[in-house]
């Protein structure tokens, strides 16, 4: 008897994940199991790792499936203009590579340094810049609300943690929304975002202040400058995009399901229900990269080689059959999903405090501004960007009662 071929391995590429990501997954999980053997762009090998408790697994283990990326056994196929570069590169002097007792020190200064943000103080900076933002808008009827609000708003605020002057944040949002994009301005964006950076570090060297950068570069840790500004950068890049399409994706939740209808007619009972329901089915970050392996090992019945490389599945996760085993909607206060990380490379606690604060309170001033709020196209017609990394809406059309500005 002939035996059945394996499944190929599947193109971590393509429409369906902007289109039909969950059943996409589904078909991965049925077709391969809990860790899916994907090719990246240029037939690059790596694994997506599914399982939620195979997930766990790798991400609790730090030894051996290590952040360290000259692991990678890939390295000599990669070219220099690989496109996946920015979210799969070689090792920079940054928290995202940096790994044992160094990074542990590492993020407890990041952690530390945003632990001393006041929190009235953050609502207050987030529902400034979000009236801001409705000011610029109430007064026409209608708005996209992911390109002239949530696109936006994350940026701003953390402009303002870090010790940016005011006016220094629309070109910081244009800068950031630019390198994200990864289009024909990515590389400016990049160089204005740096720049900014070491001219702030600069500044703060001089003239110490309350804010996020002080704190940082007043640490006894003994980080570098250049150390300082590559963190500054990830947590910027990090907390922006996520929290922005955290936004929208909870906006897009609450005006095409009635299980939410209330919130929109001066309610805000179900925000974070909303919020924490996305998390569960429509996270911001779907995958994310990467882990290598330090040794051969064994992993969801795979055989993992040494240097492989891992991509953490969070959005597949999530939606684990073995763990989710009656499919139902996770509105509640359970917020054991993967949308944040798991283990000592996750995302630090108080960073995620920061971004749910700027996420519901750009939620809760849509609704009480602008209280009729309601979408302005078929919802099946609303898009998704095509990435298989982050998942946001390319845009949300709105239409609503004209307002006068406050």
């Amino acid at each position: 008897m002939t035996p059945t071929p394996a499944p190929a391995p599947v193109p971590l590429s393509g429409p369906r994940f902007q289109t039909e990501p969950a059943e996409l997954y589904r078909e991965m999980r049925r077709e391969h199991g809990s860790v899916v053997p994907v090719v990246l762009d240029g037939d690059i090998p790596a694994w997506l790792v599914l399982g939620y408790r195979e997930l766990h697994q790798v991400t609790g283990d730090p030894q051996l499936f290590s952040r360290d990326s000259d692991l990678w056994s890939q390295w000599d196929r990669i070219p220099d203009d690989w496109p996946l570069l920015p979210m799969i590169g070689r090792k920079q002097p940054s928290i995202l590579y940096t790994v044992g007792e160094r990074h542990r020190e590492r993020a407890a200064m990041i952690s530390n340094a945003l632990e001393a943000v006041d929190p009235s103080e953050l609502r207050s900076q987030a529902e400034k810049f979000a009236d801001e933002l409705i000011d610029a808008v109430c007064a026409k009827g209608e708005t996209d609300i992911i390109g002239d609000y949530a696109a936006l708003l994350p940026v701003r605020v953390l402009a303002t943690l870090y010790g940016f002057a005011d006016e220094q944040g629309p070109g910081l949002v244009t800068a950031l929304n630019d390198m994200i994009n990864g289009r024909e301005g990515a590389l400016a964006g990049q160089q204005h975002l740096a720049a900014s950076m070491a001219q702030l570090l600069a500044d703060r060297k001089e003239t110490p202040a309350n804010d996020v950068v002080s704190r940082m570069l007043a640490d006894a840790s003994g980080f570098s400058d250049e150390e300082i500004a590559q963190d500054l950068m990830v947590m910027m890049a990090a907390g922006h995009q996520p929290t922005a399409d955290w936004i929208g994706n909870s906006l897009r939740l609450m005006l095409t399901d009635d299980r939410f209808a209330a919130s929109l007619f001066g309610g805000r009972h179900s925000v974070p229900e909303a919020m924490n329901e996305v998390l569960w089915e429509d996270t911001p970050t779907q995958n994310v990269a990467g882990r290598w392996a330090s040794r051969d090992t064994q992993l969801g019945g795979r055989r993992v080689r040494a240097g492989d490389l891992l991509l953490l599945g969070l959005q597949g996760a999530n939606s684990d059959p073995q763990v989710r085993t009656d499919s139902s909607a996770l509105t509640g206060g359970n917020n054991a999903h993967f949308s944040f990380g798991h283990g000592e490379h996750r995302c630090p606690f108080p960073a995620q405090e920061v971004a749910e604060v700027i996420a519901r309170t750009g939620i809760e001033v849509v609704l009480d501004r602008l209280p009729d709020i309601d979408l302005a196209v078929p919802a099946e017609s609303l898009a998704r960007r095509p990435s298989p990394w982050l998942r946001g809406l390319t845009e949300l059309p709105v239409r609503f009662t004209p307002v006068p500005v406050l």
